[in-house]
């Protein structure tokens, strides 16, 4: 279905790299206008200039989701330049920064955190549901992790809000189920984006656990954006149309235990 969301209006917020810059194109080469959120407005400002190159339709809107005002703004920009708002991927947020104990976690990077990751997310996902309450019907995707089906040690604020992200998935999908709006979740595990190759774990200078975490994957290998950003446009298609609270974690792997649960292959979580 190459044209499957021709009509339609996306929102993508961390819109400027990684999965939120793979999802954004992706949708605009099925035929979506799309809003590409960010913070980062170099990174996403590049998002719109590759979907202009293609031939889509893009806008970029700089986007602090921790502040309400922004997350509103990012809707009221869908209905501005394209009328509607008929598809929402919340892709933006932080890591800890830090790999520290719990006892010893940063207070300041704890509310940070939980300031970006967690509540940034609920005003994302309250913004789009009054919009989508008003059309009738309408997908929302929130991007969570295997962090937040599993504890995950020495990042406690990330695996704590990525928790929480699904807990508000699966609530806000039975609140509407009956609204013709779904919600659901994905949870990548080792995807190369810069969160995970030059943030907190810097992969990208660290060969050694490079190679652990490469080790660690069924397919021996990292997964890409474009992987993840093709589940969350099947999440977002009506070709899942039945599927609502679902927290879908990608790509089976030998998981280690700062991940999820030694030796055990996990493909899907639902429920």
């Amino acid at each position: 279905m190459p044209n499957r969301f021709t009509g339609k209006v996306c929102l993508v917020s961390g819109a400027g790299s990684g999965i939120g810059q793979e999802t954004a194109i992706s949708f605009a080469r099925k035929g979506a206008k799309v809003i590409a959120a960010d913070l980062n407005e170099e990174g996403a400002r590049h998002t719109v200039s590759s979907i202009d190159a293609i031939g889509g339709e893009a806008v970029f809107i700089k986007s602090d989701i921790s502040k309400r005002v922004d997350t509103e703004a990012m809707v009221q920009a869908a209905l501005e330049h394209f009328g509607r708002l008929d598809h929402a991927v919340n892709c933006a947020g932080i890591t800890g920064g830090v790999s520290i104990p719990t006892h010893e976690y940063p207070e300041d990077r704890w509310l940070q955190v939980i300031a970006v990751n967690l509540t940034g997310m609920w005003y994302s996902v309250k913004a789009q549901l009054n919009q989508m309450l008003k059309q009738g019907g309408g997908t929302i995707v929130n991007v969570a992790s295997a962090a937040g089906l599993k504890g995950h040690p020495n990042n406690v604020s990330y695996s704590a809000t990525k928790h929480g992200v699904i807990g508000l998935t699966k609530t806000a999908a039975l609140e509407y189920a009956t609204k013709h709006i779904r919600v659901n979740a994905v949870c990548p595990t080792a995807i190369e984006t810069p969160m995970i190759m030059d943030g907190r774990l810097n992969l990208r200078n660290n060969q050694e656990l490079l190679e652990k975490f490469t080790n660690e994957q069924a397919m021996m290998r990292m997964g890409q954006p474009k992987e993840v950003a093709d589940v969350i446009l099947w999440l977002s298609s009506d070709e899942s149309s039945f599927i609502t609270g679902h927290a879908c974690q990608l790509m089976a792997v030998h998981l280690p235990s700062s991940w999820v649960v030694p030796g055990k292959k996990v493909n899907c979580k639902f429920g």
